[in-house]
């Protein structure tokens, strides 16, 4: 654990895979079809109680700033913000850290949350449509070893 009292603590720095779903409650669609997003989110060291990072995959990139509660789990809130291909992306994430199961085997640090685009903005080809702000989607973060 991280020694450093007054810092974000060392189980929530580091880089995580990212998965956000859409919210349909179809059992039967296509898992493929409820992907809402893919990335990573790298968290920094950072003063006690603050959120500080980025999330990012293949040519985008969205600064994180936010805040952490101290508790049983931890509560995320944070907001992504940045530029993507010319147009503004804004999206906020509440997200809370998975308590380990005593029994538990193969568990991974893990972070579960929900997501809600801020603002729209273009997408596909040449902006020729656009993702719409408002929707909701869920995610989960599951933590990369150390490099």
């Amino acid at each position: 654990m991280n020694t450093t009292i007054n810092s974000v603590p060392e189980i929530l720095t580091g880089i995580w895979t990212y998965r956000s779903f859409l919210s349909n409650p179809d059992l039967d669609a296509d898992f493929d079809s409820l992907e809402f997003g893919r990335g990573n989110i790298k968290i920094n060291e950072a003063p006690m109680q603050t959120l500080d990072g980025l999330i990012y995959g293949p040519g985008w990139e969205l600064k994180l700033n936010g805040s952490i509660g101290y508790g049983n789990p931890f509560t995320l809130q944070f907001q992504g913000k940045g530029i993507v291909g010319g147009a503004e992306w804004i999206y906020n994430y509440l997200g809370y850290y998975v308590p380990n199961w005593m029994n538990g085997v193969n568990q991974r640090p893990a972070i579960v949350g929900s997501i809600v685009r801020e603002i729209p903005h273009p997408t596909g080809p040449n902006g020729k449509s656009t993702a719409p702000a408002g929707v909701v989607a869920q995610w989960i973060a599951v933590k990369q070893d150390p490099s």
